[in-house]
């Protein structure tokens, strides 16, 4: 979407307010967009409200990866029929992760029957995004950790109905998640 296509006059302005202060908005007839921010808790709170609201499958490739908080979303996402995978950063969960969060929370979505990829095929793999029912795309410089949710600044934007856009990110999943090795835990 570009600013022109959002409108003129008043009602482009309003479009546009909606969004800069976290909310949602019509752009065009059958699509909507919702924002979310940190900190101020309403990017996590719009990304578990996009999770939980899946019925039929959810495409996610992220970067750092130990919210304790999506991966019970994902796996609670698997348990009511929703068709899940995921694809995540090697570096970022493996190499840079001393903590242990990473594995702890790939494993989790493991155990739960979620298959989960791995990817080193990149320098990293940076992107931070996740498509619903193959119609709503959430994507921002949001990763799906706590420090994300609680002390960055970070934002999400989330995109439903406009399905060329789906069909890109789902594109890019796809050939992510291709490039990745599964991941079993030890």
């Amino acid at each position: 979407m570009t600013f022109g296509s959002v409108g003129r006059g008043f009602a482009g302005l309003a479009f546009l307010c909606a969004l800069a202060f976290g909310g949602s908005a019509r752009a065009s007839e059958g699509v909507t967009v919702e924002v979310g921010f940190t900190p101020g808790g309403s990017a996590e709170a719009l990304v578990l409200k996009t999770l939980n609201s899946a019925r039929q499958s959810i495409r996610l490739i992220g970067y750092s990866f130990t919210s304790p908080e999506i991966v019970q979303a994902l796996i609670d996402a698997k348990r009511r029929g929703v068709d899940v995978a995921v694809a995540v950063d090697y570096k970022s969960n493996f190499e840079e992760d001393r903590s242990g969060r990473g594995r702890a929370a790939l494993g989790a979505l493991v155990n739960a029957g979620i298959p989960t990829r791995v990817v080193s095929a990149f320098p990293i793999t940076h992107s931070k995004f996740f498509v619903t029912d193959g119609r709503t795309v959430e994507t921002g410089s949001f990763n799906y950790t706590r420090s994300a949710a609680r002390r960055n600044a970070e934002n999400v934007v989330v995109l439903s109905g406009n399905l060329d856009v789906v069909r890109a990110y789902l594109k890019n999943w796809a050939y992510v998640y291709s490039q990745g090795e599964d991941y079993h835990p030890h």
